[in-house]
Parts: C-alpha cells; sequence; structure tokens
C-alpha cells in the first residue's frame, strides 16, 4: 500500500494529464473534427462562415488531420504488439503468478485481480500485510533471486492451482546511493530482483504459454529505464534491462517460438508513493505528479483484463517525454538529467 509514515507533497488542480486528455477528446478527436470540417467545407452555412473567418478552416483541417493520425497510428500500435492474432482469456480458468504481491502496487493488485475471482499466486519474502486477501489468491514464500527456490514454489503452484497461464514481474527495489557508494552485494542483489528474475521465472512458467499460444507476460519497470538519473543510475539500468526484457520477449515469441497470441505487457510509472522511494525527494508537478500505488494497480490491472499486449505509460506526459528522450539533442537529455537532480536527492534523515 502506499507508504506509511511519510507526508508526501500534494498539489491540487490541473496536470499535464488532465490537459492532454481534454484535448484528446475534443479537438484532437476526430469523430467530432472529421464532421465539423466536413461541415465547415461543403456545407452552405459552413462555407458562410469560413469564408469569413479563413483561419478557421485551417484549424478544424490541422485538429481533424492530427486525429485521424493519431487513432491510425493507436491502431497499427496494437495490430503489430498482437502480432494481429486475437484471444480469449476465460478468467475462471487463468491463473496469475505476481511477484512482490504482499506490498505497494502489487498488493493493489492481488486485490483487485481476487476480487474478480481470478485465481492469484503471490510470490514475495513476507506475507502480504494485512492477511486477508480473496480467497483465490494464495501467498507462496519464495526468494526470486535464488532459481532453484523458484522452481520449487513453481512446482507447489502447478500442484496446488495449476498451470500459470500469465506472469506479472512486479518485484523491486530501488536503494537511492550513487555509483561509488552501492556496494558489490547490493547492485548484484539489485539485478537480481529487478530484471534477472524476470528470466528465471520465463523460463520457469513460459513453456506452458507457449506450448498452448495462449497466456501473458506483464513486466512492471519504470520510466527511470528511459530516463537514468543521479543517485539511482543502478536502478535506473535494471529497468532498461528489463525494457529490453520486454521486448526481446515479444520478439522471441513470434520469430523462435511461434507463439503469437501469448501477450507481453510493459508498465512504466513515474513515481509513486510507495516505500519504494522513501529515501528521495521527488516533486508533485504538473508534467510528472506523484502516483498513487492504487493509480498504477488500476492500469495495469485493466490492461491485462483485456487479454491484449500493451504499454501502460502512467503519467503519460512524463512517459511521452521519457520515452523519446534519446531523440531528442545531447543537450536537451542532458538538461533533463540534471534537472531531475533534485528529486534524486537523499534525504538528510536516512
Amino acid at each position: 500500500m502506499a507508504s506509511q509514515g511519510k507526508k508526501w507533497p500534494s498539489r491540487e488542480g490541473f496536470t499535464a494529464d488532465v490537459l492532454t486528455s481534454f484535448l484528446r477528446s475534443t479537438v484532437l478527436n476526430p469523430w467530432i473534427m472529421v464532421p465539423l470540417f466536413a461541415l465547415a467545407q461543403y456545407s452552405g452555412k459552413g462555407r458562410a462562415v469560413t469564408e469569413a473567418r479563413p483561419h478557421l478552416l485551417k484549424a478544424l483541417r490541422v485538429c481533424a488531420s492530427l486525429g485521424l493520425l493519431n487513432r491510425v497510428s493507436a491502431w497499427l500500435d496494437q495490430r503489430s504488439a498482437n502480432n494481429g492474432a486475437s484471444d480469449t482469456y476465460d478468467w475462471n480458468k487463468e491463473i496469475v503468478v505476481l511477484t512482490g504481491g504482499s506490498n505497494g502496487i502489487g498488493r493493489i493488485v492481488a486485490q483487485q485481480l481476487g476480487d474478480r475471482g481470478i485465481k492469484v499466486a503471490i510470490l514475495d519474502i513476507t506475507p502480504p500485510s494485512p492477511a486477508e486477501l480473496p480467497k483465490t489468491v494464495r501467498f507462496y514464500e519464495c526468494d526470486i533471486t535464488s532459481p532453484e527456490a523458484i522452481a520449487e514454489v513453481a512446482t507447489q503452484i502447478r500442484t496446488s492451482l495449476g498451470r500459470p497461464t500469465i506472469l506479472i514481474n512486479n518485484a523491486g527495489i530501488l536503494p537511492a546511493k550513487t555509483i561509488l557508494e552501492i556496494s558489490p552485494q547490493l547492485t548484484r542483489r539489485l539485478f537480481e530482483i529487478n530484471n534477472m528474475s524476470h528470466y528465471w521465472l520465463a523460463q520457469e512458467f513460459l513453456p506452458d504459454m507457449v506450448k498452448n499460444n495462449h497466456g501473458m507476460v506483464v513486466t512492471v519497470a519504470s520510466q527511470a529505464g528511459y530516463t537514468v538519473a543521479a543517485n539511482m543510475v543502478t536502478y535506473c539500468a535494471t529497468k532498461a534491462a528489463a525494457i529490453a526484457f520486454h521486448e526481446g520477449l515479444g520478439t522471441e515469441l513470434l520469430t523462435r517460438f511461434n507463439a503469437p497470441k501469448v501477450r507481453t505487457v510493459l508498465v512504466t510509472q513515474s513515481f509513486t508513493r510507495t516505500t519504494l522511494i522513501d529515501g528521495l525527494t521527488p516533486e508533485d508537478g504538473f508534467i510528472a505528479p506523484l502516483l498513487y500505488p492504487e493509480t498504477v494497480a488500476e492500469n495495469l490491472v485493466k490492461q491485462v483484463l483485456t487479454g491484449r499486449s500493451g504499454h501502460v505509460n502512467v503519467p503519460g506526459s512524463s512517459g511521452w517525454i521519457s520515452t523519446h528522450l534519446r531523440g531528442f539533442p545531447l543537450w536537451f537529455q542532458n538538461t533533463i538529467r540534471n534537472t531531475m537532480e533534485e528529486s534524486m536527492r537523499v534525504e538528510k534523515s536516512k
């Protein structure tokens, strides 16, 4: 759940996501702008109005074109991500394996899936708190840094629940340390939890999905995987590796495993109000507001329930900047990274 004992900054009013959502539903909505453009272009009253205001027709043309382009691009993205293949999910039969499901975002995901009667196997080193969980959610103690422990628990899950069809790689840690401060032991553990466990878990549960050409692998990465920042370089590196795992898995499912219906979902969220960032001092800004774990969990679960591959990028505005940052000039990239330094400062009390 949300971090306890720490008062996070809170902002009221508009955010960039609220503004962009409004624009997409109005002036960039082709179902609104294309008919308006047609009326302005071909109806008598419309021509009379645009003749008096020539810039209005140009504005309508631009908005209608951008709206159509955005919708077509989104459709092509969906078709490509899902390999042009449809599939059906029976949520009474699907079985979910969820790492890091005892706290934070994972705990809410487990609750939301369990409330829908979906079977969930939580893999974590500590039991969920509070202990009350939906009847379909079970806890399995497992150290995901150990391939042997994962293999043992996988056998237990197959015996007690059945063969999992959905894997959600959610577990993660974030030590707020510089490159010179972080120890070799912690560096290794960070990569094992945030990235290497994805491979070991996939090697256990993916073969059944490939065999049946049905299933889903969800990778919870971070916008930090696109944008490196001070005091969390190692964490950013693990999340960049997680993004590469997601992208490579999708390619191999199609071209090497002949399983085009096995879905892949990537989750890249910004700073979220959990214990993971207790040691840092992020701001609640216009472009990148501090997220509530419920927001991330709801978006993740919503995508899973579609039964389709996709990219959950929240908040969308900071996510757009993060995913496109490498395409900007170097001076702009460095400005963004250096500006983020203030948010990455470690609290003195820590």
